[in-house]
């Protein structure tokens, strides 16, 4: 299919082929009929993506202090790569649509192929010939609403919601503020309430469309005079502010014709610096608007489709979509009558160079522009995979002596760290990547060289050409996929964790057994890059002999993990939560110096948040040693986030983010650049693919890193020590 995509690398728009997205579980998949492209909103979007670094510094602080703080928890040259493999990732452009279902997953709220819907959200509503979206996010279109009124279902939700949070009266006089897209939408909504509306713009069509519209009064300016005499002197009973500017005079202007104990209502993208005098003395009350509504950022509510009590929330994101199209049914709001170009998908880029003023001078189109809506054709494939011939599509085959290697999964993850580590590895051939969008999966496969993009995992499980599959999804589709490849006849590297559950480590188990008795002999490894470390391999070295001897081993590992933030995917259970989605990592450390079966665990958590949030687990092996893991959220982020202290046979090592590892004696120490084994673990998982040869981890120590995790889940439940593999 084609989609409008940003090029951040290029600085560019593109209509570029990408697989039709995989069809959301309990969402639907759409083709689309219309699209509108935000005026305002997608044009602020692209001038700042365009911006050089300094200039993205400058527009958003915010991102600067997240950098920095990761500078000092994970180094430089890591945070590099998430900042470049972040600014490496294209925008899909667009979040307002309409178009009719031609798949359903699961209830859908009802939806079923052939109907039609608007549809609503970034990443979701996008401007593309097919979209992927959560049953949330998109509303059924009533009888007699055009599907080129219905496009605009989301910018109106946002124009209601707005309205909504200034609570206006039957009667009330408002003024509006910006009168683009949102602001005249939001006049007309305030108009079907039984408002008086006054409007202003510097733009003197967009006011004379205003008036058109039937706003009682527009204004180019000198807005104050016209709201006194428009309020017989009384000031607004509400402003809502819908121009999109840094500056702070929209909100100033606000304030000025506001009446006492009025509401001001920000809606568009506008500088905060309240004038608290004027504030002060007339008791205003301030209120910022969250775009669609209720559900906006919240990916329970809009990614899985977790919806609020309606007796609770009665107007939620969905529900606002729902009834903008109940009044533009009612005909009381006509978004077609914003629209001022039509143009055929073909045409698509012409609109953003429109936008950015680079029109040529031979095109046809008005210059000037407010509602932009791109058509669909109707007979687009649903193509799920796409060949890449820049990418070396054309050679759709691992070549003799070489890997043949699937991905599924390009998240930031895999984007900063396992692709450019695998792709270096000799002798491998990146043949598909697989995401649910498709267009992940594109960008990815062009960036590393792929030969094609997927949104099916199926089509890699199929290939005949494909020998190796990594796995870099969610943690909770790590285990279906693992032993949906192993069963293919594939090798597997998973990133960590394996399993969220002790039943998916049986399931992997058996698909293991499957593939061996139909002739296999696949390898499956995890990303425990930890491991192999040379640090990892100096403190292995300088404890050598150790079992021998019969001295028990002591490790003490305590990792600064900080906070996340509240609704994250890292800290939700469903996901394996933070014990099992990232303390795997560092059970699997203690247990590779160690080197024996683990026999009990006990876990205790601080509570008073999510159980394993800060968590302190103790781990007893068979040869008597010891490990405790502390987990911590609450640390100062400017500490390195990883200390390792080992104590055996009169001598320790002390291993300090991967960066430098101390010995006292005997032991050689090991400085440098922070060395966490990515590479050296990939580069294990392919020469065993290559060439046989013994699992680089055995799956005992898979499996028992992996039980160990599970009863510090179960013990942090209980307050009991856990025997490992027999519950508590």
């Amino acid at each position: 299919m084609r989609q409008l995509l940003y090029s951040r690398r290029k600085g560019e728009v593109l209509l570029a082929e990408t697989p039709v997205p995989a069809c959301p579980d309990g969402g639907v998949l759409v083709r689309t009929r219309c699209s509108v492209v935000s005026s305002g909103t997608e044009r602020q979007v692209l001038e700042l993506a365009r911006r050089s670094l300094p200039g993205k510094a400058a527009a958003r602080p915010d991102l600067v202090l997240q950098v920095l703080r990761k500078i000092r928890v994970e180094g430089l040259a890591p945070t590099l790569e998430k900042v470049r493999a972040r600014l490496d990732e294209p925008l899909a452009l667009g979040y307002s649509a309409a178009g009719e279902v031609v798949e359903a997953a699961g209830d859908a709220n009802g939806l079923r192929p052939g109907d039609r819907v608007a549809m609503a959200g970034v990443g979701y509503a996008t401007h593309a010939e097919f979209n992927g979206v959560p049953r949330n996010l998109c509303a059924r279109i009533p009888s007699g609403v055009s599907d080129l009124d219905a496009a605009f279902a989301n910018l109106g939700a946002i124009a209601l919601q707005g309205v909504r949070q200034a609570e206006p009266r039957i009667g009330e006089r408002v003024v509006v503020i910006g009168l683009g897209l949102i602001g005249l939408l939001t006049a007309q909504i305030l108009k079907a309430g039984g408002c008086a509306v006054l409007g202003s713009d510097p733009d003197g069509e967009r006011v004379a469309l205003a008036r058109r519209l039937g706003v009682d009064v527009a204004v180019r300016e000198d807005a104050e005079a016209a709201c006194d005499a428009f309020t017989a002197g009384r000031g607004a009973d509400a402003v809502l502010i819908t121009a999109a500017t840094p500056s702070s005079e929209p909100l100033e202007a606000a304030a000025a014709m506001s009446r006492s104990r009025g509401r001001v209502v920000a809606v568009g993208l506008v500088g905060l610096h309240v004038p608290r005098d004027v504030f002060y003395r007339k008791e205003l009350e301030l209120r910022l608007s969250t775009s669609s509504g209720p559900g906006r950022h919240d990916p329970a509510y809009e990614e899985e489709g977790r919806d609020y009590p309606f007796a609770h929330v009665r107007f939620t994101e969905q529900r606002n979509l729902e009834s903008f199209l109940y009044l533009v049914g009612q005909g009381k709001v006509t978004p077609s009558a914003l629209v001022t170009h039509r143009l055929p998908l073909d045409d698509a880029l012409d609109a953003y160079a429109l936008l950015a003023g680079k029109l040529p001078a031979s095109s046809p189109l008005p210059r000037r522009y407010l509602g932009i809506v791109l058509e669909y054709p109707d007979d687009a494939p649903r193509t799920r995979t796409v060949r890449l011939a820049e990418s070396g599509g054309e050679t759709f085959a691992a070549r003799t002596g070489e890997l043949g290697v699937g991905v599924i999964g390009a998240g930031r993850f895999a984007r900063a760290i396992l692709l450019p580590h695998l792709v270096k590895q000799p002798g491998v051939r990146l043949l598909q990547v697989c995401t649910r969008s498709g267009r992940g999966a594109r960008d990815a496969a062009r960036r590393f060289g792929g030969a094609a993009a997927t949104s099916d995992p199926q089509r890699l499980f199929d290939d005949p050409e494909i020998a190796a599959v990594v796995v870099a999804t969610p943690h909770a589709s790590h285990a279906g996929l693992a032993a949906a490849a192993l069963r293919a006849g594939k090798h597997v590297f998973v990133e960590k964790p394996l399993c969220i559950a002790e039943a998916e480590l049986d399931e992997i188990e058996g698909a293991l057994g499957d593939a061996r008795a139909a002739g296999g002999d696949p390898c499956l490894m995890v990303g425990f890059n930890r491991r192999f470390s040379p640090h990892a391999g100096a403190i292995r070295a300088a404890f050598a002999g150790r079992e021998e001897s019969g001295a028990p081993m002591v490790v003490s590992y305590r990792v600064n993990a900080g906070a996340v933030e509240a609704g994250s995917w890292l800290a939700d259970p469903r996901e394996g939560g933070r014990l099992i989605g990232e303390g795997v990592h560092f059970v699997d450390f203690c247990g590779a110096l160690i080197g024996t079966e683990p026999v009990t665990v006990t876990a205790a958590g601080l509570g008073g948040g999510a159980p394993d949030d800060s968590v302190v687990v103790t781990v007893r092996y068979a040869c008597g040693s010891l490990a405790t893991i502390q987990y911590l959220a609450g640390g100062h982020p400017g500490l390195p986030k990883e200390r390792c202290e080992v104590f055996a046979g009169g001598r320790t090592a002390v291993l300090d983010d991967f960066h430098t590892t101390r010995f006292r004696g005997g032991g050689r120490a090991v400085r440098g650049r922070q060395a966490k084994g990515f590479g050296e673990a990939l580069g294990a998982f392919v020469n065993v693919c290559r060439e046989g040869g013994p699992w680089p981890i055995p799956w005992s120590s898979l499996a028992a890193t992996h039980r160990v995790a599970f009863a510090a889940q179960r013990s942090l439940e209980t307050g009991r020590v856990v025997t490992v593999g027999q519950g508590a």
